[in-house]
This record gives structure tokens, C-alpha cells and sequence, in this order.
């Protein structure tokens, strides 16, 4: 069976919400009428070169053949011997029983799991299944992660090449402790949450770069992807971000209040021009770090098969693959991102070098990071390329070991798996269909990358695709068929620790929900029956919920 074909019901996730249809969604070239595409990342507001010559050389076969050849190359888990797919079916179904813990549930990251004491480092641990040599990559590649870029010309001549332009001097500065980071509160430093820029297309070509996949979007002409708030000596920054909240009365069944904040974003102190009148922002604080190589080693198989697009079993969730292309230009699956934009931790690592901190690698050799032809100041500014080293700012193998290093970042143990009240509410977790877009578990692929990575049972918490989540949380930011109300859904594994590591409990893209419940009140669109569920609870059940969400 094709696997586009395949329905959440048909894989065993069975949702329990009243139907819906998307109205937003795109016709671009789909996944043989199910998984809809996202699409990749860009190059300075202009296709990857690499992307573009890879599509020239195509021929005339038109993008949705190639959607459908991608389908067939995934229709199945080609990494399983038949003794092994039983195996797998059998460990991924969804528990019936919940009078006591599943087994190896503890170990939600798998044999790499980091079972250390818990404390504010929870999340920067290694993980437990790399060999020796690898430990020393990843200490060398945490170094580079906390390494201080500075401004060219420098006497350090391997760490200039800073901005002009940035958000941040250092990949740690956004991610906190390898945490989740948080708006402004009270001060003045939004390090960790930033606006992406984003217009919608207004001619052909730029129309074109959409269809054929070779954008997700298109920036701001004169700002580029994201506001810089921060830029080098001699430089104005961009401008800064300003944030207003609104209050919002919830009551609950109980007859508990609960005050929503509704954010409203604009910019000020805008340094070159007005925005174009398009343009829209879009907040997005740093995510948690931990079991992203884990992520990337699922099969691609498993998100197909989840996928159900346009609703076709009628249960109300209409989850979308967010398929991309990778930089040799071919389709892959956006697994990274909170629009899953990116398919790779490489990927993902060489766009935030270039859109925040500035710094051009091999992948991204663009040495101006996010300065535009309408910055001219900004584009004669000195860059911090060595040729005794490479020819980027961040020369191999200073990617390749920061990638390493963020692809093996362990998950953390789970705690009171056996408690009764954690048990009770992961049964209100799994009845109100909240585990039928936070799907709990896989078996990494066979064939993955690194060694440490294959055939482990994980439990993200996460079906990874795209989803409707209502009006309450659009940002009207298209990134690829992502549409302005779509979101990825956020894996939960970490989630309960992270007042521990990251000291605050703020949650969602933007960082607006100050606590599980706000999180939770905030879900729409396909997930407004299980919050309108979880709104109707008596006070011991939704605690006994919010407390299986701090034991992840």
C-alpha cells in the first residue's frame, strides 16, 4: 500500500476528535494525496545553489512525479527483516494497560538515555551508548557550541565573523543549558526568541521558487529572515522587538480561572526603512535540545504511514508530512523546526550559524549572514574568513563537530513512572487524544547514520507532522505548506524538567503560556476537543495529567 494512502486508524493511532478540514492548505504537489510538502530552508533569500542545479538537471519530469517516487521509495520500513517488523508493530502499539509502567519506559531516549542525577546540566549530557572516541567529539563539539564569535578583524583569527548583523554571539547564548528558551520578561534581552520576517510571494520567479520547492518562503527585501537586534561595531542593528499581552479569562469545569496572555509583536527603532507591507512576524523562542539525532534517525516510513492530510477516516486530525529539500536538492522530511522546515541537525545547525550569530560555514558560505542588497553598510563589513583555514568562517570541521555534538545530546530518564497518580494521567493523556498527534513512541531505523542511533525504542512524544492548531496560536507565517495556523507538533520528551534546567516554565513557539496548563488551554484547531476535554476536568484528574507531563 502506498503509503500516503495509509490513515492515522490504519497505523494504530486512532484520534477521537470531530472532523475538520483545513481551508488554508496550498495545491502544491502532494504526497499522492496525503502527506502535504513543506518546503527547505533558504540561501539568503534566494534558492541554495545547490538546490537549484540539482533541480536543473532533472529534466522535464514535473515535481509531483518526484513527490510520488519519493512515496514509493518510503512505502515500508526497508531497514526490517520480517522477524524484526513484528517485533516493532508489536513494542509501538498504544498501551491499553495503565495500571502499571510500560516496559523500558524509563529509558525514553533509549540505550543512550542519561540516567544522571538530575540537575540544571540534565540536558547536556552525552549520550551513554557513545564510544570513547566519540565522547571526545562531542566535549569538542560542545566547546564550539559555546564559543564566542567576535567582530572581524580580530587577532583571534578563528573566532571573527561575527554579524555584521546577529541575534546572539554563541550557539549556547539561545540555547540556555541546551534548554528551552523564553521571551523577554522584565528586561531587555530577548537572546532567546527572535522574528522571523516572512511576505508572500509577488512574481513569478519568486512563485516559481516556491512551486519547485527551492524556498519555503520569501524574507522582508530590506531585512531579511529574521530582525537582528544586535550588530557588529560601526553598524546599526535592525531594530527591536516589542511585545504587549492582553489578558484572557479561562474557566475551567472545576470553576478554576486561568488568565491567558495574548501577545501582540511589533517592531521599533527600525534602522534601514520601513518593512515591506507584507511582511509578517513571528516569534520563536530556541527549543529544547536533547534526542535530536534520535529524531533524525526514525524511518521515514513512520511518518508517512501517520499522515492524513485531508482527514480521509473523518476523525478530526488532518496531519500533514512536511517534506523539504536537502542540500543536494533532493526531497527528504522536515523533522526540525517549529514548522519542521529543516530535515537535518546539519541543516538545521549551518542556518542558525548564518541567521544568528552571522557566521558562514560550508554549507551556508554566505559570509554577510542575513544582510540584504538594501544594506550596503552592512555588506561592505569586514568578514572573518582565514584562508590558512578554509574558505567560511567556520571552515570544516567546526560544523561537523557542533552537528555531532547536537545530534547526541542525551534524553533524560524518566521519573515515577510507576506513581499511581502519573499512571492515572497518562490513561487522561491517552482517552482525551492527546497522544494522537503526541505520539509516544518508535524504533529508530536500522540504517541510521550512527551506530548509536539504530533500532532504539524512544518515546518523544511527538507525531513530528503538521497540524491546524486554530487562530489562538497563528502567527499568518507561511514556511513551505506550513500555512500561518499550521504548526509541527513538539515533542514532549525533557518537558517536565525544564524549570530544573532552563529556570522558568514558559512554553509554546512564543514562550506565552507561563505554565502546562496555559500550554495546554492555548491547543485549537484539530486539538480543540482534547483542550475543550482537558478544560472540563474535575481539579484531581487535570493535576494528575499536568503531573504525567512533569514526569517526561
Amino acid at each position: 500500500m502506498d503509503p500516503a494512502s495509509k490513515s492515522v486508524r490504519s497505523s494504530g493511532w486512532v484520534c477521537s476528535t470531530m472532523p475538520t478540514t483545513n481551508p488554508h492548505r496550498s495545491r502544491l504537489p502532494r504526497l499522492a494525496g496525503a502527506a502535504i510538502l513543506a518546503l527547505g530552508a533558504t540561501f539568503a533569500g534566494k534558492p541554495h545553489p545547490a538546490q537549484a542545479d540539482a533541480l536543473s538537471r532533472q529534466g522535464p519530469s514535473s515535481v509531483q512525479d518526484e513527490v510520488d517516487a519519493f512515496a514509493r521509495e518510503w512505502a515500508s520500513r526497508d531497514d526490517l527483516s520480517g522477524k524484526d517488523r513484528k517485533r516493532v508493530e508489536a513494542v509501538t502499539q498504544p498501551t491499553q494497560d495503565f495500571s502499571k509502567a510500560e516496559n523500558f519506559e524509563i529509558m525514553q531516549g533509549g540505550a543512550g538515555t542519561s540516567t544522571k542525577i538530575v540537575s540544571r546540566d540534565a540536558f547536556s549530557h552525552f549520550n551513554q551508548n557513545l564510544s570513547f572516541e566519540e565522547e571526545e567529539q562531542f566535549k569538542l563539539g560542545n566547546a564550539l557550541f559555546r564559543k564566542l564569535w567576535v567582530s572581524s578583524p580580530a587577532s583571534t583569527k578563528a573566532s571573527d565573523g561575527l554579524g555584521p548583523l546577529f541575534n546572539a554571539r554563541a550557539c549556547q547564548s539561545c540555547h540556555l543549558k541546551d534548554g528551552r528558551g523564553h521571551p523577554p520578561e522584565g528586561d531587555t534581552d530577548a537572546t532567546s526568541m527572535f522574528l522571523r520576517l516572512s511576505r508572500t510571494a509577488s512574481t513569478d520567479q519568486e512563485r516559481a521558487d516556491l512551486e519547485n520547492f527551492l524556498l519555503s518562503n520569501h524574507p522582508d527585501p530590506t531585512y531579511g529572515g529574521q530582525l537582528q537586534d544586535l550588530a557588529v561595531p560601526g553598524l546599526k542593528a535592525e531594530g527591536h522587538m516589542r511585545i504587549s499581552y492582553e489578558d484572557e479569562e479561562v474557566r475551567l469545569g472545576d470553576g478554576t480561572v486561568v488568565q491567558l496572555r495574548k501577545p501582540s509583536y511589533s517592531v521599533s527603532d527600525l534602522a534601514y526603512g520601513s518593512l515591506h507591507p507584507d511582511t509578517t512576524l513571528s516569534p520563536r523562542i530556541a527549543p529544547p535540545m536533547i534526542g535530536m539525532g534520535l529524531i533524525q534517525a526514525i524511518h521515514p516510513s513512520d511518518f508517512l504511514a501517520s499522515a492524513d492530510p485531508d482527514d480521509a477516516d473523518g476523525n478530526g486530525i488532518s496531519g500533514e508530512v512536511s517534506l523539504v529539500r536537502d542540500l543536494d536538492g533532493n526531497l527528504a522530511i522536515g523533522r526540525f523546526g517549529w514548522k519542521a522546515q529543516n530535515p537535518t541537525v546539519r541543516k538545521q545547525s549551518a542556518g542558525a550559524f548564518a541567521g544568528d550569530i552571522g557566521i558562514s560555514t560550508p554549507d551556508v558560505p554566505n559570509h554577510n549572514g542575513d544582510c540584504t542588497q538594501a544594506q550596503p553598510d552592512c555588506l561592505d563589513m569586514p568578514n572573518g574568513v582565514e584562508a590558512s583555514l578554509g574558505d567560511t568562517e567556520a571552515p570544516d570541521p567546526v560544523l561537523d563537530l557542533v552537528t555531532f555534538y547536537s545530534e547526541n545530546l542525551a534524553v533524560p530518564a524518566r521519573r515515577d513512572v510507576d506513581d499511581p497518580t502519573v499512571l492515572a494521567g497518562k490513561k487522561i493523556f491517552h482517552d482525551l487524544g492527546c497522544a494522537d498527534c503526541h505520539r509516544p513512541k518508535y524504533v529508530t531505523s536500522r540504517d541510521a547514520e550512527n551506530p548509536a542511533h539504530r533500532f532504539q525504542l524512544i518515546w518523544p512524544y511527538s507525531d513530528f507532522l503538521l497540524h491546524d492548531m486554530g487562530e489562538g496560536l497563528a502567527d499568518g507565517q507561511r514556511v513551505g505548506l506550513a500555512d500561518g495556523q499550521e504548526w509541527r507538533t513538539a515533542p514532549l520528551w525533557g518537558i517536565g524538567l525544564t524549570e530544573t534546567v532552563s529556570g522558568h516554565t514558559f512554553f509554546l513557539h512564543d514562550g506565552r503560556a507561563r505554565n502546562l496548563t496555559e500550554a495546554i488551554l492555548w491547543h485549537g484547531g484539530e486539538a480543540q476537543p482534547a483542550r475543550d476535554g482537558f478544560a472540563a476536568l474535575e481539579a484531581a484528574d487535570s493535576q494528575a495529567l499536568i503531573s504525567f507531563l512533569d514526569s517526561l
